[in-house]
């Protein structure tokens, strides 16, 4: 029986590699762990490395043997680590393969690769040796990535699922190397600064939207190989786009070729399915208490950062991480060792996720998915947080979805449903999301949230977008919302891109392409996104009308622009906006302007302060409020020295003057 050759003398571990992954602390697994062409004595072929420390026996088994799983035994270490290594020579990249994993019990388990850089197109189920090489075009962009990363720069975040954002004529799906033409010319025509991708990670369940994972190395090979999915992000950057992935390190399914029972024990979850079970997505929760499972995660965390130019991570499902009793009745949890709900060992996780990826990568962003009201959660771990860099605000989506359902005419009433936001808007470093999880589910598109006629619907959802995009925070669009698809999101047909041909669509997605590059443009819109000096009310209490209005200010103090909305199709003429400054405000962008499917009936033009106290300050400007409409006005200085301030510098003359006057007359 062939026999794989052991490679003790030249292993790809040390003694290092193996302590600082018993400790949790070896980030770098997937240079080690997996199937790596390489050269022995002269000799090229493959090392086979597993971990399986429960196992009895474990054999690799593909075509290159002719699937016998006898064929090619590994090698257990001696050092009781549970890694199982061999080399096969003659085995190039493209052999297809399996491990045969020999249980305690006596049962041969047939399991992929959990290092495999590629996995055969579903629904086969076997990994594939591969390599990650690639020439990369992006030196300029990964030099100077931290200018379109920071917390201080414009995030308008295109979310997509790639399998579903455009079909072909028999309705296929396009490959990565289509989507590098066709998707970053379109986000780069709709002034996108970054995309989204749901989880590009293997997965052989179509339907479940990439969030049950089997191959947390390898990206869908339904769209391509590696090389075709680097081809796409290299393409993004050339375009100056930043890219996030999601990423699940949350739960993973039950799929016999994947991690669960990997060496007929629960490898990778907990035993106890009070926490190793989850109760709504009947998937298996990773074990964060077990070191080599955290080696594991983390690893698969940087390796998309390392190997693909990854710009960011979007955790999924990070409440269900925090807390023992999320989705459970009492009786189906058990506490943390002080009597608490709090996931102890998964908060541990995090904060040591956030640190591994921000000390390698500081240039890059960590995002949290998490619906609860948490503490900390994108704050530095050294202040107790979790150390995400933003964190998604679920309960401003939620309030203003809610708002923008109800008629106009009863709006007055639900005031408080829309500013409540602003009262907790600087406690993380929110992103503002409008996701996938809005569009399913028979919650249909967002353009059927919207009240009243045609024109009232497309006018509200270019009046939500206006206000998304100047409420402080990032911003995340799922694709499709952007031209107001009709029908709800569904994996098994592309967008209905058709729509386009419409006016009312056209309109709309000219719209967000323009207050896309206005965000862009507009420090005062992101420079201090998260902090509480780049917001300031103008009139929070104008429920009577349903106008909100405030300032967003960026880092230098004259750098401002006034936003004021109307949501209500009532038309509001001479409306007095109490402004800082005496001066200019030039309009930048008017959702009620004709070339975004407007009235075109209340085109602002360049509107100059009044000396005369409103809204608490000592000028104002006055301004015919369009119906149901976005208006942002940016503040110019009249002249080099400010009206107010000439003003303040007169007064004290005049004051001197007249008790001038006065003294006279007492002489």
């Amino acid at each position: 029986m062939p026999v794989a050759t052991s490679v003790t003398a030249h292993s790809r571990f040390t003694d290092y590699d193996i302590n600082l992954f018993r400790a949790g602390k070896n980030f770098r697994l997937y240079d080690k762990l997996g199937s790596h062409v390489i050269e022995v004595a002269g000799e090229r072929g493959t090392y086979f490395a597993v971990w399986a420390p429960s196992a009895r026996a474990v054999h690799v088994f593909g075509d290159f043997n002719s699937w016998d799983k006898q064929a090619h035994p590994l090698n257990a270490r001696w050092d009781s680590s549970g890694i199982y290594e061999g080399f096969i020579p003659g085995v190039e990249n493209g052999a297809v393969y399996k491990y045969a994993v020999q249980a305690q019990n006596g049962d041969w388990l047939e399991k992929g690769d959990p290092f495999a850089r590629l996995w055969e197109v579903p629904p086969k189920t076997a990994s594939v040796v591969w390599d990650t090489y690639y020439e990369w075009n992006d030196t300029d962009w990964m030099k100077d990535r931290y200018q379109h990363n920071g917390i201080d720069r414009p995030y308008s975040v295109y979310e997509v699922h790639l399998g579903s954002w455009k079909k072909t004529e028999k309705n296929e799906s396009l490959n990565y190397r289509d989507l590098a033409t066709e998707l970053v010319d379109y986000l780069t025509r709709m002034n996108y600064t970054h995309v989204e991708f749901l989880p590009v990670m293997e997965h052989p369940y179509f339907p479940s939207w990439g969030y049950q994972i089997t191959g947390y190395f390898a990206p869908s090979s339904r769209f391509g190989g590696p090389q075709d999915f680097m081809a796409l992000v290299d393409a993004l950057h050339a375009a100056g786009i930043g890219v996030i992935l999601d990423w699940v390190p949350s739960h993973f399914p039950n799929d016999a070729h994947g991690l669960a029972q990997f060496d007929g024990t629960h490898l990778y979850d907990h035993a106890d399915p009070r926490k190793g079970f989850h109760p709504d997505w009947k998937s298996a929760i990773f074990n964060y208490g077990r070191n080599e499972v955290r080696s594991f995660l983390i690893s698969n965390a940087l390796f998309w950062l390392d190997r693909y130019h990854i710009d960011g991570l979007r955790v999924d499902a990070v409440a269900s991480m925090l807390y023992l009793d999320y989705s459970r009745k009492a009786g189906e949890w058990i506490p943390n060792e002080y009597g608490g709900n709090e996931n102890l060992e998964a908060i541990s996780f995090l904060r040591e996720f956030n640190e591994a990826v921000y000390k390698d990568y500081p240039d890059t962003m960590t995002i949290a998915e998490e619906s609860t009201a948490f503490s900390g959660v994108s704050r530095p771990t050294y202040v107790g947080g979790l150390g995400f860099g933003q964190k998604w605000m679920m309960g401003w989506m939620h309030d203003t979805l809610k708002y923008f359902k109800e008629d106009p005419i009863n709006r007055s009433f639900h005031h408080n449903t829309l500013t409540f936001s602003l009262a907790y808007a600087f406690s993380e470093n929110f992103m503002l999301p409008l996701s996938h999880d809005e569009v399913v589910h028979g919650k249909g598109p967002l353009i059927d949230r919207m009240p009243g006629d045609e024109w009232q619907r497309f006018a509200n959802l270019r009046l939500l977008y206006g206000y998304m995009m100047t409420h402080p925070g990032s911003k995340l669009n799922f694709m499709g919302g952007e031209f107001g698809q009709t029908t709800e999101w569904s994996i098994e047909r592309g967008l209905d891109w058709s729509l386009t041909d419409y006016r009312p669509h056209a309109t709309l997605q000219q719209f967000v392409a323009d207050l896309n590059k206005m965000y862009r443009e507009t420090t005062a819109l992101y420079a201090q996104a998260y902090d509480p000096r780049g917001f300031e009310w103008i009139d929070i209490g104008d429920h009577q009308n349903s106008v909100l209005s405030y300032l967003r200010r960026g880092k230098n103090d004259r750098d401002i622009v006034a936003v004021v909305h109307n949501f209500t199709p009532t038309v509001r003429a001479d409306y007095r906006l109490g402004v800082p400054f005496a001066g200019t405000y030039t309009p930048v962008i008017n959702s009620d302007d004709e070339q975004y499917g407007g009235t075109g009936n209340y085109t602002q033009t360049s509107l100059q302060s009044v000396p005369s106290e409103w809204n608490g300050r000592p000028n104002h400007v006055e301004l015919t409020l369009p119906p149901l409409a976005t208006v942002v006005l940016r503040f110019e200085a009249s002249s080099s020295v400010d009206a107010v301030t000439t003003a303040k510098k007169k007064q004290p003359a005049a004051k001197k003057a007249a008790k001038s006057k006065t003294t006279a007359k007492k002489k």
